[in-house]
């Protein structure tokens, strides 16, 4: 990577450095780039937590962070930037802080907002490599359609329950995220973190290799992996590769781009809908119900019937048994339906309420009407309604 190499590194980073300046690979050369390079993170959780203490400690010298999430217990199981002590704090800041004791030469800029198609550009221009720590499909495809516009490298990273994945997209004559999964998955059939669990010590595997990845691109040293994408298996301590080619028709990096601008990714997404596309005879099949006025109808002389479509775990941790809620996972709800009531109303709940949302429109295309879904879902109403209850 050219840079403009920074004054020369001072004797205090000589002795913090000395195993680095002892590698061929690296020596005073090497860590001058790292102390040149910026690089952003996208994303202050699982995987950016291993991300920035590494980056840091290996004297990258300007480290961006964008993130605009508190810190709760539940992160705490994987995200080592934090401890009890900063939870409700704003992650940035307590991230900052942590950084800045692993290594006080390193300049901390902090983004704290929404990555969107609005400000995406301006804040990845200022930066010499982006690094994927996003858990979502719109912010995904948004990092690697602004990394191609921009000719930045992207390193990306992913965890699901005991897999990780790790690859470099939108290199020179490299394949990008799109080259890879053109279109994104139905809204609610890839569950989230939250929902189907990780592993705490797997986003620290794969947030280190984006690490790596991340220093050996800034040193232009070693075989990255454009072009291909690690699979680790952790259950098993397996690990596979699969190669990856360039897609010539790809619409953000192909031969011909369709897309030659940021758009809307939650529409691309499916998870909105775009003004153009609503049509104002089309009726939604379910109403969302506020965790508060659900409390109320709870309480009256006609009780809805409570449908939770959660799984069995998630229901010993936290449930409204004592509301009269029923369990039936979203996965065996096409199979049960004849265990619901059809003459009552029925509200149905998730964690957060992608799959209740889901299950509603499964029970409207089987006839029921009378539906609705808990706005945020559980943990909403523990937030709005009763505090005691455990959070996950």
């Amino acid at each position: 990577m050219e840079k403009t190499p920074p004054a020369e590194l001072t004797s205090k980073e000589l002795s913090r450095y000395a195993r680095h300046l002892t590698l061929p690979e690296v020596g005073m050369e090497g860590q001058v780039l790292l102390k040149a390079s910026s690089v952003l993170i996208v994303g202050a959780g699982g995987l950016g937590s291993p991300l920035a203490l590494y980056l840091a400690a290996a004297g990258v010298g300007t480290l961006g962070l964008v993130d605009f999430d508190e810190v709760d217990v539940t992160n705490l199981q994987r995200q080592i930037l934090y401890g009890t002590e900063d939870i409700g704090n704003q992650k940035l800041e307590s991230a900052s802080r942590r950084i800045s004791s692993v290594n006080p030469h390193v300049k901390v800029v902090l983004h704290s907002c929404r990555l969107d198609s609005e400000n995406a550009l301006d804040i990845m221009e200022k930066y010499d490599v982006i690094v994927d720590g996003t858990d979502n499909f719109p912010t995904r495809y948004l990092v690697n359609d602004a990394c191609v516009l921009l000719g930045k490298p992207n390193v990306y990273g992913s965890i699901y329950r005991w897999e990780g994945q790790v690859s470099v997209f939108a290199r020179k004559d490299g394949p990008c995220y799109r080259c890879l999964f053109r279109e994104p998955p139905p809204p609610g059939m890839v569950p989230s973190c939250a929902e189907a669990g990780v592993l705490g010590v797997l986003p620290g595997i794969v947030g280190s290799l984006q690490a790596l990845e991340v220093i050996k691109i800034v040193l232009g040293k070693g075989d990255g992996l454009v072009g291909r994408l690690l699979i680790f298996d952790a259950l098993e301590l397996k690990w596979r590769e699969v190669k990856l080619r360039r897609n010539p028709d790809c619409p953000v990096c192909g031969d011909n781009p369709t897309q030659t601008k940021l758009i809307d990714y939650d529409v691309f997404c499916g998870l909105a809908t775009n003004e153009s596309e609503k049509s104002g005879d089309v009726l939604d099949c379910f109403s969302d119900i506020e965790p508060s006025k659900l409390k109320n109808r709870l309480e009256g002389s006609l009780p809805p019937f409570v449908l939770d479509v959660r799984e069995p775990f998630e229901w010993e941790i936290v449930n409204l048994a004592d509301f009269g809620a029923h369990l039936i996972p979203l996965r065996e709800l096409a199979d049960r339906i004849t265990e619901l009531p059809d003459n009552r109303e029925i509200v149905i709940h998730c964690r957060s309420g992608v799959r209740s949302a889901k299950a509603a429109n499964l029970l409207a295309e089987n006839g029921f009407s009378r539906l609705f879904n808990l706005s945020g879902g559980i943990l909403k109403w523990i937030d709005e309604v009763d505090p005691s209850l455990s959070k996950y």
